[in-house]
């Protein structure tokens, strides 16, 4: 975890600064106390010793990465197995061509032919040449986002639905999966978990935390992962993203590519990319205000609402996380009602998808399983006395 707060090599007090000067003009001059010129002297000499102590400190909590940012932190990448910060990544997508009727001959779709959604928001370009054969109407091909970044992750299926540069006998377009993959520069506190999660990487017997780093690795949108082994030589990794969702085909594509690469995977392991189970739950709450307080009931509500908000958020963002409707009364008191009642959820365990050596396991609770709310009601049930 990095850590916000700057250490302290040398004293950068003023007031304790003030005091070893004052010492040393005693010292060096007999006089008690500095006046006229000698005192300005001190003031500038207390001054330039602050700001020094200040640089001191500064330079050399640059040199710890738990501390460090920008092209520092990048810097001291040399000192662990990730070395340098990811670069930004751009979304893929499946999309389906279709023409008119079957023809006679085999019909080409040029690489490069860009695809985008009824908005013409975000534009997808082909990969590679795409051939619908002889008497065939349609054919996928991978497409890749033409903006770097994750503002092309997500189109759900169908969206991206109209072809830029139309070809003979052309029909329609569409796309056959959610687009994902794209991914931002990781920020400092991201790229130091990465940096400090790669010494696994250093392991050649397949570890969970290898593989954890090396998933992790393949994108910045994923969160969380789990890594098993429900039989011997089979490796099992789910990837959970940030926005809660389970890894989409392009995510899981990028994943089995880096974990299973020679370089990474151990030579008796099959690894394979799977989905998490979804459990679905529901919010149905009545909260009540406190008659008394310096906020609006305008101003509650709200803060009730984004409280909930927060609370399925946090309830999605990791894999076998319990559903825990106390994390959610929490929230809510905190968030400034005086009390509330709770419908829905219900406690609920959730499978983590752990698998220890001495673990007897049934068919199916290898898979973990995450949290996904469906429906929020929430009901203001008025103000109250303390």
């Amino acid at each position: 975890m990095r850590s916000e707060e700057m250490h302290l090599f040398v004293s950068a007090d003023a007031e304790e600064v003030d005091a070893d000067i004052a010492s040393i003009y005693n010292d060096v001059t007999g006089k008690t106390k500095a006046t006229g010129v000698d005192l300005m002297f001190c003031q500038i000499l207390s001054r330039l010793v602050l700001y020094c102590a200040q640089n001191t400190n500064f330079a050399a909590n640059q040199n710890l990465p738990s501390r460090a940012s920008g092209t520092d932190l990048d810097t001291l990448g040399e000192l662990f197995y990730q070395m340098e910060r990811p670069e930004a990544t751009y979304a893929g997508v499946m999309i389906e061509f279709e023409i008119s009727e079957a023809q006679a001959a085999d019909v080409v779709v040029p690489a490069g032919t860009r695809v985008t959604d009824t908005d013409s928001t975000i534009f997808f370009v082909t990969d590679e040449d795409l051939t619908i054969a002889a008497g065939d109407t349609t054919g996928e091909v991978h497409a890749t986002c033409m903006t770097i970044g994750l503002s092309g992750n997500g189109y759900g299926v169908g969206e991206l639905c109209l072809c830029v540069d139309p070809f003979p006998y052309y029909s329609s377009c569409s796309n056959t999966d959610v687009s994902g993959g794209g991914g931002d520069v990781p920020d400092d506190d991201e790229f130091y978990e990465l940096m400090v999660q790669s010494m696994d990487g250093y392991s050649s017997g397949g570890s969970e935390g290898a593989y954890i780093y090396f998933a992790k690795r393949a994108g910045e949108t994923i969160a969380d992962v789990v890594v098993n082994s429900p039989a011997d030589g089979e490796v099992k990794i789910y990837c959970l993203l940030d926005n809660g969702n389970i890894a989409g085909a392009e995510e899981k594509a990028l994943v089995l590519a880096e974990c299973n690469s020679e370089e990474n995977r151990p030579l008796t392991d099959k690894v394979s990319v799977c989905d998490a189970d979804v459990v679905t739950y529901t919010i149905n709450m009545t909260y009540y205000l406190p008659a008394r307080s310096t906020s609006s009931i305008d101003d509650l509500k709200s803060a009730v609402q984004a409280a909930v908000n927060a609370y399925v958020s946090w309830q999605c963002a990791k894999l076998g996380r319990d559903i825990v409707p106390d994390e959610l009364i929490r929230r809510v008191i905190d968030a400034g009602a005086k009390r509330c009642t709770i419908t829905t959820p219900v406690y609920t365990v959730l499978q983590d998808g752990v698998i220890t050596a001495d673990t007897d396991i049934e068919e199916g609770e290898d898979v973990p399983q995450v949290a996904k709310c469906t429906s929020i009601t929430l009901t203001y049930g008025g103000v109250e006395n303390e």
